[in-house]
């Protein structure tokens, strides 16, 4: 006589995920191989995700990619290695793509707000502060606040409202005129020609008026045709509504002469 294996017809009834091991003749015990779980008959494959996270960090995602194996990745707005992760600052990255004159503060993991500083406007993402500030931002203006400040012409940084025509940096530069003016004394006569006191006069205003007076005192003629707003019957606006916190800037294409 021999002695019956158990184990020898179908894994011993055993699942296929089990090994069956003999004990005695005509008997076996049924063993979940590595990463399941059961009674060897039916054998489950264990998902480390459900206990515990699968031992990943709590801002990270678990996946199970087999048997009792899994992979830890850290959510959007953190760093590390899965098991361990750390809150991302979008504030700490270039402002959080806020404005140089903004304020960024981090709301949630993936969100944040932008606020423009004190003394200046805007939506966060574009702040602006006074108009004798914002004159030497655009490289269109920079000239006309060299000329401000080498005079020391320092009106337009009151409390305003101020509306400026201001030529172009290239006509600026390109006039003969300026040089003549700057000899003989009268530039800043000519500067506060471009200058509108306590009034923000957007375009949308400068299309219903024809007459202003300049901060130098004259008057200065305005007409709309063929959809420009022309000063003087000579200098047109080309770029306009640069508005700050204490009026706005215009941008026109010829120096207006008292």
């Amino acid at each position: 006589c021999s002695a019956i294996d158990a184990c020898k017809t179908s894994n011993g009834g055993c699942s296929a995920k089990a090994e069956c091991r003999r004990t005695t003749p005509g008997k076996r015990v049924c063993v979940c191989n590595a990463g399941y779980t059961g009674d060897g008959i039916i054998c489950i494959e264990i998902n480390p995700c459900l206990e515990n996270n699968g031992g990943c960090d709590r801002n990270a995602e678990c996946t199970q990619t087999g048997p009792n194996q899994a992979v830890c990745n850290c959510l959007k707005g953190y760093s590390g290695d899965g098991k361990r992760c750390t809150y991302i600052s979008l504030c700490s990255q270039k402002n959080g793509g806020c404005s140089e004159f903004a304020i960024c503060n981090d709301t949630e993991s993936t969100e944040r707000t932008c606020t423009c500083k004190p003394n200046y406007i805007g939506d966060g993402f574009n702040c602006r502060g006074n108009i004798f500030q914002e004159l030497l931002r655009d490289s269109n203006t920079a000239s006309f606040y060299y000329y401000l400040e080498t005079l020391s012409i320092r009106d337009i940084a009151g409390p305003g409202p101020f509306t400026l025509f201001v030529p172009r940096t290239d006509i600026l530069k390109s006039d003969p005129r300026v040089k003549d003016w700057i000899d003989t004394g009268v530039m800043a006569q000519v500067l506060r020609h471009h200058m509108v006191g306590c009034a923000n006069l957007l375009y949308s205003d400068l299309i219903t008026i024809t007459n202003i007076t300049s901060l130098h005192g004259d008057p200065i003629h305005i007409s709309y045709s063929q959809n420009s707003v022309v000063l003087n019957n000579n200098a047109e606006i080309v770029l306009s509504d640069a508005v700050g916190t204490n009026g706005v800037i215009h941008v026109i294409n010829q120096i207006l002469v008292p």
